[in-house]
């Protein structure tokens, strides 16, 4: 019975995580964290690193498919990963130093909020129009942003895809594609590196088939997200990140509450 529900829990964890990483970027974290510490009793810590380590193929395919398409910068995103990564490490080691308490709280919101965001107010800048933006501003945004968020990222495991993704719609002005793309790229290595950290900071070894079974859902639920977002008009993938973001938000928040 208790694989079952272990098999359960991580196909929907897996399930949520490799939508939200396909479409939007999104950390897994956000999605795998809380129900793993919810119905399968897994430390916190040992569940971010679990996430985090099930973000590094599910970002990695889905930046493959988003590079096939034409929309990924890899150039402009080196930067920002320098300081994601960079500042990913400081963050699980503060985390480190710290009890494993409710720290997820700020992923939901950031969900929430740019759920609702991309409902209301959808991202229609042009590769064009993006390809415009200044050198100076792209330098500074993503050298400012990319500390913020690998530190976040680092710190609660999560947020860090969704702040990544804020970042450089808002504030460096990306088309949405390019965006994710971009997202799911740097958050590639940012898995990698925060997984590393949590594993080795904490001194524990993971439950190897909640890890497995994590990766793998997740793995195959990015591709089928990513390679549906590529085919999709702009308008449309507003409508489906917003409503997968919302939603997710709306789910993250329940198992809190009732936690």
């Amino acid at each position: 019975m208790q694989i079952f529900i272990t098999v359960l829990v991580t196909f929907i964890a897996g399930a949520g995580a490799g939508l939200g990483t396909g479409f939007a970027g999104m950390s897994a974290a956000a999605v795998i964290v809380p129900l793993l510490t919810t119905f399968l009793g897994v430390d916190f810590n040992m569940a971010v690193g679990i996430a985090l380590a099930s973000d590094v193929l599910a970002s990695a395919v889905s930046a493959a498919t988003y590079g096939k398409n034409k929309n990924l910068d890899i150039k402009n995103g080196l930067v920002m990963m320098a300081f994601v990564l960079a500042f990913t490490v400081l963050g699980s080691y503060v985390s480190s130093l710290l009890p494993s308490t409710a720290m997820g709280g700020f992923s939901v919101i950031i969900t929430l909020f740019l759920g609702i965001r991309f409902i209301v107010k959808p991202v229609m800048t042009t590769k064009e129009a993006m390809l415009s933006a200044s050198k100076a501003k792209r330098i500074t945004g993503s050298v400012v942003g990319g500390a913020l968020i690998g530190f976040v990222c680092g710190f609660v495991g999560a947020g860090g895809g969704m702040m990544m993704l804020l970042v450089l719609t808002a504030v460096l002005g990306y088309e949405l594609k390019t965006a994710v793309g971009t997202s799911v790229f740097i958050m590639t290595f940012t898995a990698v590196t925060g997984a590393a950290s949590h594993f080795i900071l904490g001194g524990t070894q993971p439950d190897w088939l909640v890890l497995g079974l994590c990766v793998g859902f997740t793995f195959m639920w990015a591709q089928i997200a990513a390679v549906i977002a590529n085919k999709v008009s702009p308008q449309t993938l507003n409508r489906v990140l917003g409503s997968v973001l919302a939603a997710l938000g709306i789910v993250i928040l329940t198992f809190n509450l009732i936690k």
